[in-house]
């Protein structure tokens, strides 16, 4: 038995039909840009969520976490609706919303993907439910339908007007590749990225500012990539380019214009970089994330100091590149470096992070891994 399902076990008293696990992500370039119908590259990390559930014979729906002290929330499925109140729990509910549960489930989630660290720590958990509720109730879903079902969860749920590709990737990626990722219609290529035969390792460093897209500010954003849409009369980003950007300038206000430059540049560089990496080209590719965190710190203003000086140590260390990486507002930064330079750099970023007084920061690597999986079925 395993150590979700004894958990499992303890605190509802009977074992687990189906144990679901599904991981959170590092997107390598292609930030701010899914909600825009843009290109994604990302790749899912080695830290994962788990969700074990069971059906009940009555209405009632129980939540648990490992990581909130066991604590039970309980409520009637016939409630679960936008508009209830809650905290955690509501990632898993909007889920089981979405997703059309109509009976009674228990559910113990236990997450080991950092919150608030940029990483996806919120798709990993809705993915491993919706996961584990479709083998469950053979519903028949495909990667695709639960990828739509999960952001649904979280743009109509949870309130958080959140891309598609956190989920998508949760939910699709192969072991050893980046996903690029079509945001329009959810077309998928597996991209190779093995830097290590290449002495190379991708740094992942949460400054442990955590962050919240739940305040405003990523709303914000969207917005107003939306409105100069609207205003221009394209369905996206994705149909504009620069220079059609630039020759409207002044039909949009100063912020919209910067916002949306960053949208258009990033979808442009998100592919280049898929050259860069079929041509195992890292000096470029480490420009585009360069390119990638400057566009996100001036024009997108999603960055924070501690962001700024995980890049900028990175940088001065020696790595091919280095950018902020989810949401933004704090989180987590990536820095392309030489894997016998990678404890020099953790050196500079821990000294340079001691100088300014923030929080110490964390880090880690991780090698592409596989997505969601049913890990223990009845």
């Amino acid at each position: 038995m395993s150590s979700i399902e004894e958990k499992f076990l303890q605190i509802f008293g009977h074992e687990p039909d189906v144990v679901a696990a599904a991981p959170g992500r590092v997107n390598l370039i292609g930030e701010h840009i899914d909600y825009s119908e843009g290109f994604v590259l990302p790749f899912a990390i080695k830290d994962r969520t788990f969700a074990a559930v069971r059906k009940r014979d009555d209405y009632v729906v129980r939540i648990a976490s490992a990581q909130r002290r066991n604590k039970i929330v309980s409520v009637d499925i016939n409630n679960v609706k936008p508009g209830l109140k809650g905290e955690w729990e509501r990632y898993a509910l909007g889920v089981l919303w979405s997703m059309g549960v109509t009976t009674g489930v228990d559910v113990l989630l236990d997450g080991h993907v950092p919150l608030g660290a940029g990483l996806s720590s919120s798709a990993a958990l809705e993915c491993s439910v919706a996961t584990a509720i479709n083998h469950l109730f053979d519903m028949g879903f495909n990667l695709e339908e639960l990828a739509r079902l999960t952001q649904k969860a979280e743009n109509q749920y949870v309130g958080v007007p959140c891309g598609i590709m956190d989920q998508s990737i949760s939910l699709m990626a192969q072991r050893g590749s980046a996903l690029l990722l079509d945001c329009r219609d959810l077309s998928s290529r597996n991209i190779a990225f093995d830097i290590a035969s290449r002495g190379l390792e991708l740094l992942i460093i949460d400054t442990q500012a955590h962050h919240s897209l739940t305040d405003g500010g990523y709303a914000e954003r969207r917005a107003s990539c939306e409105s100069v849409a609207a205003k221009l009369r394209v369905n996206s980003m994705r149909e504009l380019t620069i220079e059609r950007l630039d020759a409207a300038r002044n039909q949009i206000s100063e912020v919209e214009y910067m916002r949306a430059r960053h949208a258009v540049t990033e979808m442009k560089r998100v592919l280049d970089c898929v050259e860069a990496l079929n041509e195992a080209d890292f000096a470029e590719v480490g420009r585009l994330l360069n390119e990638s965190h400057i566009s996100l710190r001036d024009d997108y203003h999603v960055s924070c100091p501690e962001l700024d000086a995980a890049v900028n140590a990175s940088l001065a260390a020696g790595a091919f590149g280095s950018r902020m990486v989810g949401g933004g507002f704090g989180g987590s930064a990536i820095a392309l470096v030489e894997a016998a330079k990678t404890e020099a750099t953790i050196r500079a970023i821990e000294s340079a992070f001691a100088t300014r007084k923030f929080k110490v920061p964390r880090f880690f690597t991780s090698l592409p891994s596989q997505g969601a999986e049913v890990v223990t079925r009845s």
